[in-house]
């Protein structure tokens, strides 16, 4: 290959980057900047951010948390659903648990989802005077699963157990479990460090109602940990406490929440939902 052939294949090479670089790397980005300029996609584009007397105080895109300083929900504004990313609503580290509804035993370094569920149940029916039981779920605020060891019949089952442990209820915080005796063994709490996986691991459902009264957006994360949005029914369930501690009537706050719901993205997609942040700051305009 003589030198000149080089030269013009490393021109031709050059030319093609400097062909690519102005297209790709200058003039596609500034046609989607064009494009996200115009007035129907902007607002979202630039990222959908509400202000209050000209200050910026949220994006209508991006949950976040009402809570004081000590991470306590503040009873006069409506509470978004949980969240799993880093401290809760963090752009920069968002997740999901990644936990599945196969979660239900404890670890002694995490809780397991069955756990997390009861235990935010719990936490939101205290906090706005509502029961907050679900099935499979304890008194106490845990799953409700037990490990039944015995001698398995063909099918896999302990017919005959020996010996029942409550996993979730470590005896170091409980000597009562949440069911006494169970296929007529005596139930006991868990040893601390004590593996129960050997035996046939059962879940209980309790007297729960079929429909608890705190609905599932409020005891589960979004898959990105940033969702904005509550369901129309959690809302209503925070009516009564927001309005107490803002000294309002009821049906203004719940005329408030019913101006700030959206329904199916066109008419067929998704869920019913209410943005948070909007509703707070309608409310704080009161």
């Amino acid at each position: 290959m003589t030198l000149s052939t080089v030269v013009r294949q490393h021109w031709a090479a050059l030319r093609a980057l400097l062909v690519f670089t102005v297209v790709l790397g200058l003039g596609y980005p500034l046609l989607v900047w064009l494009i996200a300029q115009t007035p129907l996609l902007s607002e979202k584009a630039n990222g959908s951010i509400l202000h209050v007397a000209g200050t910026p105080v949220g994006s209508s895109l991006i949950g976040q948390l009402y809570t004081d300083a000590e991470g306590n929900p503040l009873p006069r504004y409506f509470q978004g659903r949980p969240s799993a990313a880093g401290d809760g609503y963090d752009p920069l580290s968002t997740s999901a648990s990644n936990l599945g509804p196969e979660s239900i035993v404890d670890r002694p370094d995490s809780p397991s989802l069955l756990t997390l569920v009861c235990s935010r149940s719990l936490a939101v029916g205290r906090l706005d005077g509502v029961d907050g039981a679900r099935p499979f779920c304890t008194g106490g605020g845990v799953g409700a699963v037990l490990s039944v060891i015995g001698p398995r019949d063909a099918t896999g089952v302990v017919a005959h157990p020996t010996r029942v442990v409550s996993v979730n209820e470590p005896c170091a915080t409980t000597t009562t479990p949440f069911v006494d005796t169970y296929a007529g063994v005596r139930v006991e709490c868990a040893a601390p460090g004590q593996d129960y996986s050997a035996g046939q691991i059962v879940a209980v459902r309790g007297a729960a109602p079929d429909e608890p009264a705190v609905p599932a957006d409020a005891v589960t994360a979004s898959g990105s940990g940033l969702d904005p949005d509550i369901s129309p029914a959690y809302a209503q369930l925070q009516v009564e406490r927001v309005a107490a501690a803002r000294g309002k009537d009821p049906e203004q706050v719940r005329a408030l929440v019913a101006e700030h719901t959206e329904g199916r993205t066109l008419g067929f997609l998704g869920e019913p939902r209410v943005n948070v942040l909007e509703l707070n700051l309608a409310l704080d305009r009161l």
